[in-house]
């Protein structure tokens, strides 16, 4: 059965990339939510004002990949433990974030944090913030397979790569060969 999630790891191209290459992930959507504004643009999302997030839309077949494992992907692809950051991204715009459609996605996102904390994961505390999904709205159309597009650019290289990476290193079996 195809269901949507929304999940916020910081700058949205990143996580785009890593969901993109996930076996029964069908659509990936980078986009804002969790603001103040319908509509908003990427320009006024950057300002803070909105308090929106950048975040993705998931579209996954949970007959192939179950939300737990999706999230294990999400948690060991971003920092969890920063408020309104990752890396040099800084901002309430990069906070991290799941926001769910269904109440057993919120019971099992919170069960995987609690795990996450009892087994040490991180050497923070995680704050990733655990919300029912508001509208989202699609980003512009030059955000969409960003890093597929621009795979050479400096920002890619540096930052998105290593997130790539992790992914082949750790997650090899969820890995599809569709977008490399």
């Amino acid at each position: 059965m195809i269901k949507t999630i929304f999940l916020a790891g910081g700058c949205f191209w990143c996580t785009e990339a890593v969901f993109q290459r996930v076996i029964g992930v069908s659509e990936v959507v980078p986009g804002y939510i969790d603001g103040t504004i319908k509509n908003p643009a990427y320009r006024e999302v950057c300002t803070g004002r909105t308090r929106h997030t950048e975040a993705i839309s998931i579209q996954y077949d949970d007959k192939v990949i179950r939300l737990e494992e999706l999230l294990l992907i999400f948690f060991n692809t971003h920092d969890p433990t920063t408020l309104n950051r990752q890396g040099n991204d800084l901002g309430t715009q990069y906070r991290s974030g799941i926001y769910f459609t269904e109440i057993d996605q919120k019971n099992i996102a919170e069960t995987i944090i609690k795990q996450l904390e009892i087994e040490g994961v991180f050497d923070s505390p995680i704050v990733t913030e655990v919300k029912m999904a508001t509208p989202f709205y699609k980003a512009e159309e030059d955000h969409v397979s960003y890093y597929n597009l621009n795979k050479t650019q400096p920002y890619c290289t540096y930052i998105i790569d290593p997130k790539i990476e992790k992914l082949k290193n750790y997650f090899t079996n969820y890995i599809t060969t569709t977008n490399e």
